[in-house]
């Protein structure tokens, strides 16, 4: 497992795939409270089917630097940059998964010149409300308080569909697992700055790549509305729905995920950006 050092952090990422290939690289950027495995799926079947796949552990998760306070969107995604500074790659298909994908969508508006496409699973558009504000402080002081595992019970049937759960106990257990161990300041630092996020709405209407906005049919966190929001705000967008899945389809049913993330990741070997910002072949 290589570690990055940038902006005062150390950052813990995969790297798999080959160096050189014809189509971008894959920045996968996980959801809260995960760490990079909830990409293992994705990152095997990509990296043997050819592609580099890059998978960090964000500041706060995994075998990252552990902060605590608040930790904007910003903060996130301005690391994803400078990892792929260090990595000399000039830009990638970026995709992330709930909070993940909120962060794909600060890396696009803040570097939108740095992505060749957009995955957007299990994510939601809108900027926060007040009482979405007013849940997140209350959980960042919970998760301070009591740490991690009452929290990670309660919500692992929302994270983890009633099929799945019967069919691949070993999925179930898998997040459950990466619930369990993350670290609460990390945690809490994150959900104080989700409840800050700014909104990236502007930004997605005026992207000029591939856009692919993914939802699993059984999710209660961010349902299929809210996927087709994201289709209707991006021209172009295209929106997948997994069946069966949950808030996390790419681990539930990644034979159904994988070849929607796969056909984003060739449109955007496709397709350039014109100097007018638009896409052409």
């Amino acid at each position: 497992m290589p570690t990055a050092s940038l902006r005062g952090i150390t950052l813990a990422y995969d790297d798999a795939g080959p160096r050189r290939t014809a189509a971008p690289p894959v920045l996968l950027v996980h959801g809260h409270p995960f760490d990079r495995t909830m990409w293992r799926p994705q990152t095997e079947r990509l990296a043997a089917a050819g592609h580099r796949v890059i998978v960090p552990d964000l500041r706060g998760y995994g075998e990252s630097t552990v902060r605590g306070g608040t930790c904007p969107l910003s903060e996130f995604a301005r690391d994803a940059a400078a990892l792929l500074d260090l990595l000399g790659l000039p830009g990638a298909v970026v995709g992330g998964l709930s909070m993940g994908g909120q962060i794909a969508m600060e890396f696009h508006r803040l570097f939108p010149e740095r992505v060749r496409g957009l995955l957007l699973a299990a994510a939601s558009a809108p900027p926060e409300t007040p009482e979405g504000r007013a849940r997140r402080a209350a959980m960042a002081d919970r998760l301070l308080a009591e740490g991690m595992a009452g929290y990670a019970r309660e919500v692992l049937d929302s994270m983890v569909g009633a099929r799945t759960r019967a069919e691949r106990p070993r999925v179930a257990e898998h997040v459950l697992n990466m619930m369990l161990a993350a670290p609460p300041e990390g945690a809490a630092a994150a959900l104080r700055g989700r409840a800050l996020r700014p909104d990236p709405r502007p930004s997605l209407r005026r992207a000029a790549v591939p856009v692919l906005a993914v939802a699993g049919t059984e999710d209660p966190f961010t349902p299929l509305a809210d996927a087709r929001l994201i289709r209707d705000l991006v021209p172009g967008a295209r929106l997948a729905a997994v069946p069966g899945a949950a808030h996390l389809p790419n681990l539930e049913r990644p034979e159904d995920f994988d070849p929607h993330l796969e056909a984003l990741i060739g449109e955007a070997a496709a397709h350039r950006t014109a100097p007018d910002g638009t896409i052409a072949p």
